[in-house]
This record gives C-alpha cells, sequence and structure tokens, in this order.
C-alpha cells in the first residue's frame, strides 16, 4: 500500500519552515482507496515568494487547522504503507520536523518518484514534476497546491509501475521496510545513549564487548557506527545487540579511560589502538664540554623521558619546533652531526653553543625552559577538568611522574592533599601510552587548573 504525499509549506530557514498545506492518497497500486486533503495553520509567517508561487497567504489559513489537530488522521492514512512523493526527502523531513515539534517520532518507509523515474524513464530533459508529467502526457492541474500535485504524483507512480517488469518497485519497498525495522531498533539504541563526553561500548547477544570508543558526543558516534556503509560499520551493526555508556565529563579521562578498557576487554573489533604505538622518547643527557643536550631514543616502559612520541616524523617535527623556539642549538638536540657547528650558527638563529661561543649555564637555562613545555612541569600533580556536572571537576594525579588515575570532585572539596586526592581516585595502569596521552594532551590543551602538590606541601 501507498501513501501519495505532497505538502507545501512556509518557507525559511531549514527546519523552521512550517505546513500550510498537506494532501495524501492512499493507493493499492490499482486505485485510490482512501484520501485527505487539508490546509494546515502553520503558526508562523509565509515567505512572500511562497505566496506568490502557491497563492496560498495567511489569511486563508486564520481558520485553517493547526498540525495537531491533523496529525492523528495522517498518521492513520499512512499506518502500514510506503510514503511516496516527488522529491520524497523533502516532504518526509517536513512531516518528521512537525510531529517532533509534538514531541512525537513520525517514521515511515519512503520512495522518491524522482529517483525512480530517473531509472525507469530515463533521459528525459526534466525530472521536475510539472516538466516531467507533461512530457508524459499526465494531466496537472493546480500545480504547487498540494491536491493537485499529489494527484500528479499519482498517475506518475501509475506509469511506473506499468514500466517496471523487473519489480524493482515492489523490491525497493520491501527492502525499505526491512530496513525501517533495522532503522528502529538502532534509533532505540541510540537513544539510549546520552549526547555527553565520555566511553561507550558496543555489546553482541551474548552481552560480550565487541568496540570501545570514546567520543564529546557519544550519541553522534554512536548513530554513526549505525549509519555507516564501511565494512567494519555492517559487522557492527549486524553484530551489536545492545549499548552502554560512561559519561566521563572530561575528554582527556575519556581517552584514557578508552586506552585502559580496550587493553582489558580486547574487543574484536577494535585495532590495536593506535595511542598503544608510543615508540620514541627524548632523553636528557650532558656533554662532555657541560652543555645539557636532548636526543631522540627508542622508547622503553622503564624510561624516564622528558616525553614522548608516535613516530619519528612527529618526534624530529617536535623537537625542531622547540629548538626554534627556545634558540636551541640543532647539534645539541640531535637533529645534526656533532661533529661540526650547526647551520643554524650560519644563519645567526644559535647563539653559538656548538662552537663554545655561548657560556653552558646560559644555554641550559634555556633547556631547562623546553623541557618545561615538553614535560610535566612537576613529578606530582593534580591536573583539574571538567566534570560530570557543573558542580563537579575532574581530577588525574601524577606522583613521581607516573599516571596514577583519575576521579571526581565536588567544586566545595579543597583538592590540595596528596592523601585527601588518593581517596578519590580510581587508580589505573600506569602505561607509556597513558603517560603519553596526558603530557600531550595537557600541552596542547586548555586545562582548567594544574596543582603542583610540591608547592602545596
Amino acid at each position: 500500500m501507498y501513501a501519495v504525499v505532497d505538502v507545501e509549506t512556509t518557507g525559511g530557514k531549514y527546519n523552521e519552515e512550517g505546513i500550510t498545506e498537506i494532501a495524501i492518497f492512499k493507493y493499492d497500486g490499482n486505485k485510490i482507496v482512501d484520501q485527505f486533503i487539508s490546509l494546515v495553520n502553520p503558526e508562523r509567517p509565509i515567505q512572500p515568494f511562497v505566496v506568490q508561487l502557491t497563492g496560498i497567504n495567511e489569511k486563508m489559513l486564520q481558520n485553517a487547522p493547526k498540525f495537531y489537530e491533523v496529525a492523528k488522521r495522517i498518521v492513520e492514512i499512512t499506518e502500514d504503507c510506503t510514503l511516496v512523493a516527488h522529491n520524497a526527502s523533502f516532504d518526509y523531513r517536513m512531516l518528521s520536523t512537525e510531529f517532533n515539534r509534538l514531541g512525537f517520532t513520525y517514521e515511515r518507509p519512503t520512495l522518491c518518484t524522482v529517483a525512480l523515474s530517473k531509472k525507469l524513464i530515463p533521459e528525459q530533459a526534466s525530472y521536475k514534476l510539472g516538466k516531467l508529467v507533461r512530457s508524459l502526457g499526465i494531466p496537472l492541474s493546480d500545480r504547487h497546491r498540494a491536491a493537485g500535485d499529489a494527484r500528479a504524483t499519482v498517475k506518475l507512480l501509475k506509469l511506473l509501475l506499468d514500466k517496471d517488469i523487473g519489480k524493482n518497485i515492489v523490491k525497493e519497498v520491501l527492502r525499505s521496510k526491512e530496513h525501517d525495522q533495522v532503522a528502529r531498533k538502532f534509533q532505540s539504541l541510540v537513544e539510549q545513549v546520552k549526547p555527553v563526553t565520555g566511553v561507550y561500548y558496543l555489546h553482541n547477544q551474548k552481552g560480550d564487548v565487541i568496540y570501545i570508543g570514546k567520543s564529546l558526543n557519544m550519541r553522534k558516534r554512536v548513530n554513526q557506527h549505525f549509519t555507516g556503509k564501511s565494512r567494519k560499520a555492517l559487522k557492527i551493526q549486524l553484530e551489536t545487540h545492545s549499548v552502554s555508556a560512561e559519561e566521563t565529563g572530561s575528554e582527556l579521562i575519556a581517552l584514557l579511560k578508552e586506552i585502559d578498557e580496550i587493553q582489558l576487554h580486547k574487543p574484536k573489533h577494535n585495532r590495536v589502538h593506535k595511542n598503544d604505538r608510543i615508540r620514541f622518547g627524548l632523553e636528557e643527557g650532558m656533554s662532555s664540554s657541560g652543555y645539557r643536550i636532548l636526543r631522540i631514543v627508542h622508547a622503553q616502559d622503564s624510561g624516564n623521558y622528558v616525553t614522548t612520541f608516535k613516530n619519528l616524523s612527529n618526534a624530529r617535527k617536535t623537537l625542531y619546533f622547540f629548538a626554534q623556539k627556545h634558540t636551541l642549538c640543532l647539534k645539541y638536540v640531535g637533529l645534526e652531526s656533532p661533529t661540526n657547528g650547526c647551520t643554524d650558527l650560519e644563519a645567526n638563529k644559535c647563539l653559538g653553543a656548538c662552537v663554545g661561543n655561548e657560556t653552558s649555564e646560559h644555554y641550559n637555562a634555556r633547556v631547562q625552559q623546553c623541557i618545561d613545555k615538553l614535560r610535566f612541569s612537576s613529578p606530582n600533580l593534580l591536573i583539574i577538568d571538567k566534570g560530570r556536572t557543573h558542580d563537579e571537576r575532574s581530577v588525574i594525579l601524577i606522583q613521581d611522574n607516573e599516571y596514577k588515575g583519575f576521579g571526581y570532585a565536588d567544586l566545595n572539596y579543597q583538592i590540595r592533599n596528596l592523601e585527601m586526592v588518593k581517596t578519590i581516585i580510581t587508580p589505573m595502569k600506569n602505561s607509556r601510552a597513558a603517560r603519553h596521552l596526558v603530557q600531550s594532551y595537557v600541552r596542547k590543551n586548555k586545562i582548567k587548573q594544574v596543582i603542583d602538590l610540591n608547592e602545596e606541601a
């Protein structure tokens, strides 16, 4: 059964339009079995160009029913039908928008006679309704009025059904109904997830975690999994039975928790997490002449590095940036051969440490400034950021340069004493990936507050 629809609207900004007229013809493939035609008071102004186009003005709509008064009839006449329209996405969007304003979800499978016409009647000069039906000999009266356009669309649909020898339209309807049922299932799962920052888990029918992700808007991200067309997305859609989520408030905590949870659960659809591949570290040393040196080395879990990097290219780019910023010698940061003076010396960008023209005391002070920017500013820190509510703050504890865990505290809670902080912290693994995440995030993002516990002691 088909519900052939046409709506006229007020025009205006996207999703701020209102319906001014609607016509629905219930069509069984042979004849019209029911119909509904009505003006609608949109309770908003009509754009002047729309008045000229349709002839519908605000005076005509003063006594017309409002949408909520015709909503029940629209639901009834389109029940168990495929919604058909010329440019169906527009008419369906308008109906869905009006129902959403009433707090009701309106869902129907759809068919678009524009798309069908392009498949079954190719090489037409135009697929606009007026020009198309005229070229096909279909009469059209009351153009740009809902009833006239909907009647013409019924006749167009009948012609398309006659031309559809392969029954592609019927197949499309069946696919649409099946897809609609699947879409409703996923929509229900998506609505269970809040549009907030956190970590989400996709579960199979047994309850096993098959995918873990983090997002600043978990609902939006979960919806992307269910609407994706990639091979991985389709596999996830096929296996997902339920969704759970944990709000974190802080993006940094979401990143840290995602890494920890992936390592714990090893979900089948998560690749080895990109942040686990921390391959290089920045090591500090001293030259024989007393100049502090920095060098990039392969990272080990037990190493005590100024900072870490995912790959050599990123390490070299970062180190070069900070060397330029703090006027450090390229020779003493390992970016050029140690046998000669650096190229920056010739360009007057190096103060001469590489050839002994600058004292080690002056040079080493700038190295310290660079290190302070790259590493934790103190071995014992509290990183304070957004919480899950306005009255809450997230807390990340760094102790002896190790990541100890995170927790949450009320704004009125005095987060200063280390022993006090430990009571609210959830212990977490001090992995190389976690330390890298904390350092790089604090370096690149605005944090509400960083407290040096050494100064508080």
